[in-house]
């Protein structure tokens, strides 16, 4: 296991059997609040791990038992000027967008509250995995601001439009069971598994196949949506153009024809 630590509240694990990369939230006493120094040791740490090509799947997690994250410092921005409040959106933003940019399959381990900016950074990867204590949410319009971390148009595209307004216009918290009858939750762990240990397995599961084909998969899922059919379907057969020549697709039907586990070249 390789560990490395960014500033005091970020650590990246990169589990080099498994193959998977763990990004991991460190700031118990404000339970993850995004304060200005969080979120750029994250853009710094997502970025490093994206480089990382022996990690496969990446898991976005928390050291807290009651929070993944609660959004944004309220207390920081409290003294903010305005010419300060503006350069904290600009690394927020950075920080949204480096967990959007994992080129990887991204897995978020919700586990306890999830709200505004932390449900944010949750919608930002690519599954979200909670457990019985999920408590997810975007409640901005309460304290006078909007999701502004992707969440007007990444929960839209998780959940519909008309969902999305009256959970966003509500402001309320949504707890687990609903969570993932709604859409707001993907897997929700049982038999007293917490949210990261289901992600981990999760995550074990994916990182088994070939880093090419799940990078190129990820990127055909995320380009192609939103687009139509015929436009998809060309971004589709561009990335399928990209493995089909791969060692990565060698590899795997030369594994399939000697009834054996493929040893992926990740190339």
């Amino acid at each position: 296991m390789r560990e490395r630590r960014y500033g005091e509240w970020v650590v990246v694990r990169v589990d080099e059997e498994s193959r998977v990369g763990e990004v991991v939230l460190d700031r118990p006493g404000a339970m993850n609040a995004l304060s200005t120094e969080l979120a750029a040791r994250l853009t710094e740490a997502c970025g490093d791990l994206a480089a990382d090509r022996e990690a496969r799947v990446a898991v976005l997690t928390s050291t807290h038992e009651r929070a993944f994250c609660v959004g944004a410092d309220l207390k920081e921005r409290n003294g903010l000027s305005d010419a300060a409040f503006r350069r904290h959106r600009t690394v927020l933003r950075g920080a949204f967008a480096a967990v959007l940019d994992l080129p990887m399959p991204a897995i978020a381990a919700v586990g306890g509250y999830a709200l505004g900016g932390g449900y944010e950074l949750a919608l930002s990867c690519d599954l979200i995995v909670g457990d019985p204590s999920s408590v997810v949410g975007l409640p901005e319009v309460s304290v006078g601001v909007i999701p502004g971390g992707g969440g007007t148009q990444l929960l839209p595209r998780r959940v519909g439009a008309a969902r999305a307004a009256e959970l966003i216009f509500t402001a309320r918290r949504v707890h687990a069971a609903e969570a993932r009858e709604l859409g707001l939750l993907d897997l929700l762990a049982e038999g007293g598994q917490s949210a990261g240990e289901a992600a981990l397995d999760l995550a074990a599961r994916i990182a088994a196949h070939s880093p090419v084909g799940l990078r190129a998969a990820k990127r055909a899922l995320r380009t192609g949506f939103g687009l139509d059919l015929r436009a998809g379907l060309e971004v589709e057969d561009a990335a399928w153009r990209t493995v089909a020549f791969s060692a990565d697709r060698a590899e795997g039907v030369a594994a399939f024809n000697e009834k054996r586990r493929p040893e992926w070249p990740g190339e």
